[in-house]
């Protein structure tokens, strides 16, 4: 029998050798033999069929790097009709880990006060995936799985890296302004699939003018109310009155045309904030085309009707309303 002092995380085992090699402490540990219920046939049995030497990387001892050497014993049923082989229970280390429990719960614990993955994994000698990897155990865990979807949810897309896809969907809840829940690409199907789930209360769903997003969403809502997200709304006014300036130019001499390509972010400001120079080759370049002067009224006309639409909000949807309404009468003109 040997001797030792209990170490943290190794209460109950017996540590046969002890050295240290290369500035990293080494322990070679197994435990107690003893009964085990076999998990087929539930039959008792303390026969040994072999062993296998497994290495965990264990929580820091006396300031170095600890390594366990683990000689794992595996059971064989002695019912002759059974024959199972499974190996011994022990608490040193879960299923299909290279990492003590001991280890793990450090590291759930040092994820805490951490800045960020590296630093964490400069510190218990590992890399920053496994850190991380770990973090998102702890973190699903922790997380409530969405049962039902509110009433408004918004969709987009964001560029990231997670699972090998370059693009993410995140659903959130524009109400309380709160993230739900985020998938693992962009696909048309993936989206469908989650939504016929969850989202059997939803009526009214901001989004982009994605073709796909509201294919996804037809087929799996019923046709909700959906309303053309804001940003994308007015960008598709700008990219509108950026191609008729494109078109428009080539017909301009070429000192103009160079001009006019330098200066084209006259065409974006706000109107009010143009300083004297900018105002000048605004009108310039207005007068030299009908064309591009019926698109920047328009692109102002809009403009102006967002500013009231913003400023008013839910208090004022009459007011609203009226100046959409003379806008459509602008565009009809």
């Amino acid at each position: 029998m040997y001797s030792n002092i209990t170490l943290p995380g190794l209460e109950g085992v017996i540590v046969t050798k002890s050295y240290q090699k290369e500035g990293v402490y080494h322990l070679h540990v197994e435990l107690e033999r003893k009964p085990h219920s076999c998990p087929k046939c539930h039959q008792m049995t303390k026969k040994v069929h072999d062993y296998r030497m497994q290495k965990i990387q264990h929580t820091q001892a006396f300031g170095r790097d600890t390594h366990l050497f683990y000689r794992k014993r595996r059971y064989i049923c002695e019912d002759s009709t059974c024959q199972k082989r499974f190996y011994e229970d022990n608490t040193l280390v879960a299923r299909y880990q290279r990492q003590s429990v001991e280890f793990n719960q450090a590291l759930s614990i040092e994820l805490i006060h951490a800045k960020n993955f590296k630093d964490v994994a400069d510190r218990f000698g590992t890399s920053p995936t496994t850190v991380m990897r770990r973090f998102d155990t702890i973190c699903a865990s922790k997380l409530n799985e969405t049962k039902e979807l509110p009433k408004v949810i918004a969709i987009d897309e964001y560029k990231g890296d997670a699972g090998g896809e370059k693009y993410q969907t995140i659903i959130a809840d524009p109400i309380r302004r709160k993230p739900i829940e985020i998938l693992k690409d962009r696909k048309k199907d993936t989206l469908k699939d989650y939504l016929s789930q969850h989202g059997q209360g939803v009526e009214v769903v901001v989004m982009d003018m994605s073709p796909s997003f509201k294919a996804a969403v037809d087929q799996s809502l019923g046709r909700p109310i959906i309303v053309a997200d804001r940003f994308h709304f007015c960008r598709y006014i700008y990219w509108a009155l950026e191609q008729v300036r494109r078109h428009v130019q080539h017909s301009f001499d070429a000192y103009d045309r160079k001009k006019c390509k330098r200066m084209r972010h006259v065409f974006y400001k706000h109107q009010e904030k143009l300083t004297d120079k900018q105002h000048w080759y605004l009108e310039h370049y207005l007068h030299k085309s009908d064309y591009l002067e019926r698109a920047y009224q328009l692109k102002e006309g809009y403009r102006k009707w967002f500013e009231i639409a913003k400023a008013c909000g839910q208090e004022g949807l009459g007011e609203i309303k009226d100046t959409l309404y003379r806008f459509y009468d602008l565009v009809k003109a």
